[in-house]
């Protein structure tokens, strides 16, 4: 290589330099891999933009699980799937399937990222901002050599030229530099602030879901309509609470269930579709609140206290009076949990304070199907065919004996442990059961006690959550989407215009473009500043009577393709963005 096609690489390669704010590796120059330099390998490596998307997509891929696989936050379904996957669920357990979230694998994961956007992000940013104080750089010697050229000779002077090219450049919005014999124009700016702002935006998603990890509350109440909820730890059925949230820092409000409104299609193919679902409440906020009326439906949250309180769920309740064989009446009001979109319901009854006929603990249970709409099928059995309360029944049978409460193991309020118990039979030795419309009474054999089905009452399950970051994470998200958007569709681009005196005493005109990647538009931009110029610098008569077309646009054909030193610039940019 001759010095003076070195001089013009290196002054192309200046040209070309900073269109991006992507760090420049200088680890090559490094004499040898000491300590310092793998240390230095292993930072660039970490903070590099392709490492970064590695990361991102394995916690992508990372966040599975906690989707697919029941988390420790529900120990009702944690427990079920335990109890049905014996083999896989110690592994999982081992390798923290059951708590993807709060595993050291997926930490680790989620602060390496971290590292890495910050990593990239400060020595960018302040890049970028040396960039916006610094000026255009000065024109190539040789501006055949770049992307997009024009040229053409004129009778106006090269101050004249060099003026009206600053005006040209300056009315599209370039930032522009002038010396004596040419003008650099430079515009773009806004795809490296697009790429800082995604960057910055990645930034705050981690933030805005740490903190919504963090501090994250959650709990579940089912209320029968007439009762109501506060917001204390015994209320809820369940609850879990983040590392920066939990019992004590719950904020006191309360609410009651006044009724449920639901609404089905009750004719045509849609029949039975449900069009309405809300939850009447009154709530209160604070300690002395005053109650105030409101409205929960599905996808339509109530904030109150500063919590979010979701409808999740909806069934029926068969109000029941139970009495033992000694005459003591229980009234119970208990859910029943709809299985299909008939709200065809299982669900127990538990009389735990009842006595036998010789005056001993004798413990009384009921198990069976509650249907709003009955039908009995010899296949099926009882179930129900429309979601309303057109003809209720409650299907039940009996039990006595030992419920296993007072042993102090947990139980579930919606299965029973028959364990201890003893069905009841009729005089044939068949199951005793009884299908009840309201009003109806189930009598016991042998004196045992009875059941009378009195009517039925709505509930509402609620989920109450707390969480933060939310605010952020939404800012957060809008601002990647406008910083991608930017740093795709945002061209950086650089146009010179020269103008220098030839022998001849007439104005020599040089235009050349450079941009991060080479595209038509750099062709097109210097064609359309070219023809802006035109009427204060136009072609000399005498050229275009010797057959030399004006130019209309920039040439960036095979006559003028780009040299080996400019391919690389624009290459080597695009590889480190």
């Amino acid at each position: 290589m001759s010095i003076t096609e070195k001089t013009e690489r290196e002054d192309l390669g200046a040209a070309g330099a900073q269109l991006s704010t992507a760090p420049v590796d200088t680890f090559a120059e490094a004499p040898a891999l000491g300590l310092l330099g793998w240390l230095r390998w292993m930072w660039r490596q970490l903070t590099s933009m392709r490492v970064a998307l590695i990361l991102l997509f394995l916690l992508s891929l990372a966040a599975i699980p906690g989707s697919l696989i029941p988390q420790h936050s529900d120990q009702l379904k944690l427990e079920a799937f335990k109890a049905k996957h014996t083999t896989v669920s110690p592994i999982y357990e081992k390798v923290g399937l059951f708590h993807v979230y709060s595993s050291p694998w997926f930490a680790a994961i989620y602060i390496l990222l971290f590292v890495s956007l910050a990593g990239c992000i400060v020595p960018r940013s302040w890049q970028f901002v040396g960039q916006l104080r610094s000026r255009p750089p000065r024109a190539p010697r040789n501006l055949t050599r770049l992307p997009a050229y024009s040229t053409w000779r004129t009778d106006a002077s090269p101050e004249e030229v060099t003026e009206a090219a600053r005006k040209a450049l300056r009315g599209r919005r370039f930032r522009t530099s002038v010396t004596d014999t040419s003008v650099a124009g430079e515009k773009g700016y806004l795809r490296e602030f697009g790429n800082l702002v995604f960057h910055v935006s990645l930034f705050g998603l981690l933030i805005a879901f740490a903190l919504t990890s963090l501090e994250k509350a959650e709990g579940g109440k089912l209320v029968v309509e007439g009762d109501g909820f506060v917001n204390n730890l015994t209320q809820y059925d369940d609850f879990s609470g983040g590392t920066l949230y939990g019992a004590d820092d719950l904020q006191p409000f309360g609410f009651d269930l006044d009724n449920f409104e639901q609404k089905y299609a009750t004719s045509g193919p849609e029949k039975g579709t449900a069009l309405k679902f809300q939850a009447n409440i009154h709530y209160y906020s604070g300690t002395d609140g005053k109650p105030v009326k409101g409205k929960i439906s599905i996808n339509h949250p109530l904030s109150i206290g500063g919590e979010k309180v979701y409808l999740i769920s909806h069934g029926y309740a068969p109000v029941v009076s139970i009495k033992d064989a000694k005459g003591n009446v229980v009234r119970e009001i208990v859910p029943f949990l709809p299985t299909d979109t008939a709200m065809t319901s299982p669900g127990v009854i538990k009389a735990t304070d009842t006595l036998g006929t010789d005056g001993k603990p004798d413990q009384l249970a009921f198990r069976g199907i509650f249907t709003p709409t009955v039908a009995l099928n010899a296949t099926r059995g009882w179930y129900s065919t429309f979601p309303t309360l057109q003809k209720p029944m409650l299907i039940l049978n009996a039990l006595h004996g030992d419920l296993g409460i007072d042993s102090g193991a947990q139980q579930n309020v919606y299965q029973l442990d028959d364990t201890h118990l003893k069905a009841f039979t009729n005089s044939d030795g068949s199951p005793f059961a009884k299908a009840m419309q309201i009003g109806d009474t189930m009598v016991l054999p042998n004196g045992a006690g009875s059941l009378t089905f009195e009517g039925v009452k709505t509930w509402a399950s609620f989920s109450i959550t707390h969480q933060a970051g939310n605010e952020g994470a939404l800012i957060s998200g809008v601002g990647a989407i406008l910083g991608l958007a930017g740093s795709l569709f945002i061209q950086r681009r650089r146009i010179w215009v020269r103008a220098v005196r030839a022998e001849d005493g007439v104005t020599v005109v040089e235009m050349g473009g450079l941009g991060r990647s080479e595209s038509a538009r750099i062709a097109d931009e210097i064609g359309d500043v070219a023809l802006q110029l035109l009427p204060d610098a136009p072609v000399r008569p005498e050229d275009e009577a010797d057959g030399e077309a004006p130019p209309p646009a920039a040439d960036a054909g095979a006559e003028n393709e780009p040299a080996a030193g400019t391919t690389a610039v624009n290459d080597d940019e695009g590889a480190r963005a």
